[in-house]
């Protein structure tokens, strides 16, 4: 079982268990004895049951446990020696185990609120807000049912809830407090050169056209996807942005490119939105070869869904023979892009490069049918040995980007996105839904041993809870238990190996996403990487997963650091790197 799937079963169980107490004080109220000791008998078991996957998942992380060690479990004890004396001999009128029972529910859902709506890191605040709850709610319950506290325990009820408004209260001003504030007057554009490749993109509302029908987008020139741009090594590219009418304005990011700080277009990081009407000119030298993209990094989740993105190809200095194809997956409006091609490449044998981008902000399946092929690259890094393999899929998450190779000999091939075809050299049907997918982790030849010791860690602890930095609460994606703005910036020094440890405790996938760098992977679930040596932008942190990568701090500026599932960016999963 899988620590993600771990993690969704303790929740689950969690529920059943606050829901049971809950249930059984109800029907103990009502005089319902049967129903009341079944759903208590039910409760308890659930109860001890979470025993089990706590206890399991603190083996895989102090990170998936904390609060269900330090809260959650104190708690569900206290449950059971309020409960017991009434499960072990019932009294003889139910209703009077209405309150035991009832504070078993208060007990249990409140560390379930805390695991849902605080998540990772337990704060001392927390603990009194939940333990405040429990007491309020208890008092509540016992005058409700026409019995009056003792003295004693009222006034202590007092103290704790008291304490922990304080306590909350701090939490929301110390959350203020830590919002970075991020100055980009002083950055000037790189002196790299004379332009020797120019481009313009016009950023706008447009309607486009897809399976016949029209559809409305914002696009670059008027095309989803924007122009290809293309360059050799070496070459200064300029490109000028202009936006028509986009009335949230726009930017230029060059994603997996690793670019100069000040040409990265992180709005209100690296450059002001550009805003209708106005225009920003990119230059950076082109010194990586690979298959990358740009897109828009204003109102991100929006602008690339609705077409704000197109494909950046360098190729080396010497020409490589062969059909060089780019593929970038999209969905517009509902519908998977680009629409089906058939693309002949002769009888000859010749070798076919086919480079995928995943522009989405979930994860794609591809499938190469009709012959083997290898894995060329991955986000823009060649890699080192990758054998040929056959009918086996790859999972391409939010932004990344493989190189597939092969040698076409005259036998249909076909490309298949999530089932759906999307490229082919003639006809082909076959059924890729049962094929094995392929782990970059293991795959190619091992390369030398990375970094021996790092000058620098973090660790991101991924979830979701409740953020009050604005004027309304809202359900974020959050980072060590805060969301964007209000994360504390990672700060480097230039020339540090630095290691960065990324667990995910939430329920759903975040691709991974640091600008202007490439990290090298090092372990996945405490697994070293036993393939080729991996140099990733991009990758799927999934439920229950952690992952340790690196990489040298050699490119000076304030860098954006955020999930690329865009939606859960601009919901708070970002933060920055910044240089010291």
């Amino acid at each position: 079982m899988t620590v993600g799937t771990l993690l969704a079963l303790d929740l689950v169980i969690a529920v059943i268990a606050s829901a049971g107490w809950l249930g059984a004080g109800a029907a103990a109220a009502g005089g319902h004895r049967r129903t009341a000791l079944g759903a208590a008998t039910a409760a308890l078991a659930a109860t001890l049951a979470r025993a089990a996957t706590t206890i399991a998942l603190a083996g895989a992380g102090w990170w998936f446990a904390a609060e269900k060690v330090m809260l959650a479990a104190p708690l569900a004890l206290a449950s059971v020696v309020v409960v017991m004396p009434r499960l072990v001999r019932p009294p003889g009128d139910i209703r009077r185990a209405t309150l035991a029972l009832l504070f078993a529910g208060y007990a249990q859902s409140s560390a379930l609120l805390v695991t849902v709506l605080h998540g990772y890191p337990l704060s001392a605040g927390v603990v009194l807000l939940a333990v405040a709850g429990v007491a309020a709610a208890t008092l509540v319950t016992w005058r409700l049912t026409g019995a009056r506290p003792a003295p004693a325990i009222s006034r202590a009820a007092g103290v704790v809830t008291l304490a922990a408004v304080t306590a909350g209260f701090g939490l929301m001003v110390d959350a203020d407090a830590s919002v970075p504030v991020h100055d980009h007057s002083d950055l000037a554009a790189p002196t790299a050169g004379d332009p020797t490749r120019r481009f313009t993109l016009t950023a706008g509302t447009a309607v486009v056209k897809t399976e016949g029908r029209d559809v409305e987008a914002w696009a670059f020139n008027g095309q989803v996807p924007g122009p290809a741009l293309t360059a050799t090594v070496g070459d200064v590219i300029e490109v000028t942005l202009h936006n028509r009418d986009i009335a949230r304005g726009v930017t230029l990011h060059w994603h997996g490119y690793d670019v100069p700080n000040s040409q990265d277009g992180v709005p209100g990081v690296t450059q002001d939105v550009v805003l209708p009407g106005a225009r920003f000119v990119y230059r950076f030298r082109a010194d990586q070869t690979g298959t990358y993209w740009y897109h828009t990094h204003a109102v991100s989740d929006v602008g690339v869904r609705m077409g704000l993105y197109g494909t950046l190809v360098v190729a080396p200095a010497r020409p490589v023979p062969g059909v060089d194809v780019v593929v970038p997956v999209h969905t517009l409006n509902g519908r998977l892009l680009p629409e089906p091609v058939v693309q002949p490449v002769g009888t000859e044998r010749r070798p076919v490069r086919l480079r995928l981008i995943n522009t989405d902000s979930v994860t794609h399946r591809f499938a190469l049918a009709g012959t083997a092929f290898q894995v060329a690259a991955i986000d823009g890094t060649d890699l080192r040995g990758p054998p040929s393999v056959a009918e086996t899929a790859v999972l391409i998450p939010a932004g990344g980007r493989y190189d597939l190779t092969f040698t076409a000999s005259g036998a249909a091939v076909g490309l298949f996105v999530d089932g759906r075809i999307v490229w082919s050299t003639g006809p082909v049907t076959a059924e890729t839904g049962g094929w094995p997918v392929l782990d970059p982790l293991s795959y190619g030849t091992l390369g030398p041993a990375p970094w021996a010791r790092f000058d620098r860690e973090f660790t991101l602890v991924l979830d979701r809870g409740l953020d009050l930095h604005g004027l309304l609460p809202r359900y974020a994606h959050t980072v060590n238990g805060a969301a964007g703005p209000g994360i504390a910036d990672q700060s480097v020094r230039y020339g540090e190996i630095v290691k960065l440890t990324i667990v995910n405790r939430s329920l759903v996938v975040h691709p991974w996403h640091l600008h202007g760098h490439h990290v090298r992977v090092l372990r996945r679930d405490g697994q070293e990487a036993r393939g080729s040596p991996l140099w990733l932008d991009s990758f799927d942190v999934l439920p229950g997963q952690v992952w340790e990568v690196a990489f040298r701090a050699d490119n000076p500026g304030m860098w954006a650091n955020h999930c690329h599932n865009l939606p859960h960016a601009e919901q708070g999963m970002t933060l920055h790197l910044r240089y010291g």
